[in-house]
């Protein structure tokens, strides 16, 4: 059964709510074996209403609506389902002694424009919403069907989790479920792991595909199965393959940041990390110590002006000098350009030297990029961590 949602309301496009609940629908309806395709944002416009609600007719099984289901005049979503499905709206007796029975229970008298919310197209089947006034109703349209929810996350989840879920699971027999596994890698871009696993991103089931964010490539596997134990077993076998081609590029998996596994690994072999930085302003250490391991931290510097040469062989002398001076068990030093660039978006010119140094050894690193934009700094923080991870992997 493939799914689209269509958020509605002006607010949403002017960016002053952030559209919460299509996320939360997205992950429940993978639970119940549901493919969504397609989100979709509206405006409180009917004719746009009608559009986006046809348009996803040609698409979808099932479309979700949710918001404008309230009293007021730019609540459209009744008028414009009724329109989109060639019905007329008609008032629903049940759903208004519900309504009422509502502001009685709250000690409230209700409006004459609430009994706008009793009204439903014709033929659709109603809902009672024990938990406000906005009932949700569903229209069966040429085999398809289109469901109405209320914008507000409270009522719009009880509904779905009460109501929604229970329905579609008997729409679909109950035989499907959809998982997905993230794994997570850094310090590489998004072509170079795509030119590793290209093949797999083929895969139709489970699916293969990747997710960039500055510094960092995320690789989601998502199975489709009669079964939570055959999803499963899907996952392990193409993770497996993943993980033998990508190696130590894959730090974790989940929410897992790098500075958390880092932080981990540091722990695990009571290794006490000094820090000494320049353009990343002492935010590699703020991140370890974010963490509950980041008392491991003993000492965190930042060089910003007695730093002349940004060079891979002066990092590593500055690594070197810094863990004998302090005695850490790991010493790192980034020395990076701290010019601001003329465009705040953009990546900074300039570059940047780092080095890890340990008892084993000291590794050193050059990168073309450098200055203090977010940009910059996100990138040569997440690969200064990701060298620390790689010598906890060596010790």
């Amino acid at each position: 059964m493939k799914a689209e949602t269509i958020s509605i309301g002006t607010e949403l496009l002017l960016g002053q709510i952030t559209d919460t609940n299509a996320v939360w629908i997205a992950e429940r309806l993978s639970e119940v074996g549901v493919d969504l395709y397609f989100r979709t944002t509206v405006g409180d416009n009917v004719g746009r209403i009608v559009d986006a609600i046809q348009h996803a007719l040609t698409r979808a099984d099932v479309i979700i609506t949710t918001g404008g289901l309230g009293p007021t005049v730019d609540d459209m979503t009744r008028e414009a389902v009724a329109k989109a499905t060639a019905r007329d709206l008609v008032l629903d007796e049940n759903l208004l002694a519900q309504i009422r029975r509502m502001f009685e229970r709250w000690g409230r008298g209700m409006s004459e424009n609430n009994v706008r919310q009793a009204y439903i197209p014709r033929g659709a089947t109603p809902i009672e919403n024990p938990v406000g006034t906005a009932p949700v109703f569903i229209v069966e349209h040429q085999g398809k069907y289109v469901i109405a929810l209320p914008g507000v996350p409270r009522e719009m989840k009880y509904l779905m989790e009460t109501r929604i879920l229970p329905w579609l699971r008997e729409k679909t027999g109950g035989e499907w479920i959809i998982l997905s596994k993230t794994l997570r890698t850094c310090a590489v871009g998004e072509s170079q792991v795509d030119e590793k696993i290209t093949d797999l991103e083929a895969s139709s089931n489970p699916t293969v595909g990747l997710l960039a964010h500055p510094g960092q490539t995320d690789v989601r596997v998502t199975a489709k199965a009669r079964t939570r134990a055959e999803a499963e077993t899907l996952i392990k076998e193409m993770e497996a393959r993943v993980r033998e081609r990508l190696g130590d590029w894959i730090y974790g998996e989940g929410d897992e940041t790098v500075e958390e596994v880092t932080a981990r690994a540091l722990a695990a072999r009571n290794w006490r990390i000094a820090l000494a930085e320049t353009n990343t302003a002492g935010k590699i250490a703020e991140r370890l110590r974010a963490r509950p391991e980041g008392t491991r931290i003993i000492k965190s510097a930042m060089l910003l002006d007695n730093v002349t040469e940004l060079s891979e062989k002066n990092a590593g002398t500055i690594a070197e000098q810094f863990r004998n001076v302090t005695g850490a068990d790991i010493a790192v030093a980034v020395l990076g350009t701290t010019n601001s660039g003329q465009d705040m978006y953009a990546e900074d010119t300039g570059h940047c030297a780092m080095a890890v140094a340990t008892a084993s050894g000291t590794i050193t690193r050059a990168y073309s990029i450098g200055g203090i934009s977010d940009q910059a700094q996100t990138w040569i923080i997440t690969r200064a961590l990701d060298l620390v991870r790689r010598a906890t992997l060596k010790a």
